[in-house]
């Protein structure tokens, strides 16, 4: 009761002109997605007219006068729209699972893979590549493993009461560490000639294998994460706080936490196991996100869902066409973000919040 007293108190102190301008923005961000997808799909070493782009599109709903070659509408259906649906919903979920692991650390610092999912979704990977699994074998032992590392850094995290927020990211840290050395030893032990190369690709980041299926894939889990919590951002405002100010509203936040730590963490490891490790994503964009609509998580979480997708889509376009040969995101996030945070964090005159 005293929640929901909390979260009615604070939707009146939201003004009717801060919800226009919010509305606003969210609907700009959406616009410059669908403007972003419809220009990523007619770029690469097979341009491809932006109108011929929208008769293809359209030629699937609509009866349409068929005027361009079968390779053509192959190469929009087949190969670059999976991807682009991938760069977006893993960009939009690594993003939101940043957001809110920020607001519940109350840690600018803190990204998607602070407690485990990306270095347990790593080994998984390299594991399934070291024994010659399909592809799907691979996505699958990815995304388990890093579940399953999150509820370890949960468990041991759990035995410390005193500060159970500061364990569980020192239980994290060293769940992380277990399994990045466990992948230095597949890669050690692995035939360099063939193994090694590949898993080492992976470990680096990529969507350049993206097929429907594996985007089918991951739509369900981040889905299942992603719903969630925007269902309740209203209680992330005011976990946000602080604990104690939120157990004094009554709310119950061992099982908040228990939510949020889980829905981020089943869309950071459906991510990484499609995408490979993508850094910076998830640290980055909250805080653009937040520099853009403020920290109240009704705008902040779609914001953040929004501005992820559209960041790692720039992304993945400069990664295919910059080059010859396709450049790994990992390395192209981490050229992008790095120097960019230090632009951020140069800028702000206060705290952070």
């Amino acid at each position: 009761m005293k929640v929901q007293l909390a979260i009615d108190k604070e939707k009146k102190k939201v003004s009717p002109g801060t919800k226009i301008r919010a509305g606003r923005q969210l609907g700009f961000l959406v616009l410059l997605l669908v403007g972003m997808c419809l220009f990523s799909i007619g770029i690469g070493r097979y341009p491809v007219h932006p109108g011929e782009v929208i008769r293809i599109i359209l030629s699937r709903v609509i009866p349409i006068e068929k005027t361009w070659i079968d390779t053509l509408e192959t190469v929009v259906f087949n190969v670059r729209i999976p991807r682009i649906i991938a760069a977006v919903l893993v960009g939009a979920a690594l993003s939101a699972a940043g957001a809110v692991f920020q607001g519940m650390f109350k840690n600018p610092l803190v990204s998607p893979d602070i407690l485990g999912a990306s270095a347990g979704a790593g080994f998984g990977a390299s594991l399934a590549i070291y024994l010659s699994l399909s592809v799907i074998g691979t996505q699958a032992l990815a995304f388990c493993l890093g579940l399953f590392a999150v509820l370890s850094a949960y468990l041991v995290g759990s035995r410390v009461r005193h500060d159970p927020l500061l364990a569980l990211v020192l239980a994290g840290i060293l769940v992380s560490s277990i399994f990045t050395a466990a992948t230095s030893l597949l890669k050690y032990v692995a035939d360099p000639y063939d193994k090694l190369p590949a898993i080492t690709f992976w470990l680096m980041g990529g969507l350049s294998s993206m097929q429907m299926h594996d985007v089918k894939l991951a739509l369900i889990p981040i889905l299942l994460g992603a719903v969630p919590l925007y269902l309740v951002r209203w209680k992330i405002n005011v976990l946000a706080m602080g604990e104690e100010e939120a157990q004094a509203l009554g709310l119950n936040t061992g099982r908040l936490k228990i939510l949020v730590v889980f829905c981020a963490t089943l869309m950071t490891a459906a991510s990484v196991s499609i995408s490979g490790i993508i850094g910076w994503v998830g640290l980055l964009v909250p805080h653009i996100a937040r520099m853009l609509v403020g920290p109240n998580y009704r705008v902040l979480l779609p914001t953040s869902f929004l501005i992820g997708g559209i960041f790692l889509l720039l992304v993945d376009n400069l990664a295919r066409n910059i080059a010859a040969i396709e450049v790994p995101l990992g390395i192209l996030t981490a050229l992008v973000g790095a120097p960019f945070f230090i632009y951020l964090i140069s800028r702000r005159r206060g705290g952070w919040s």
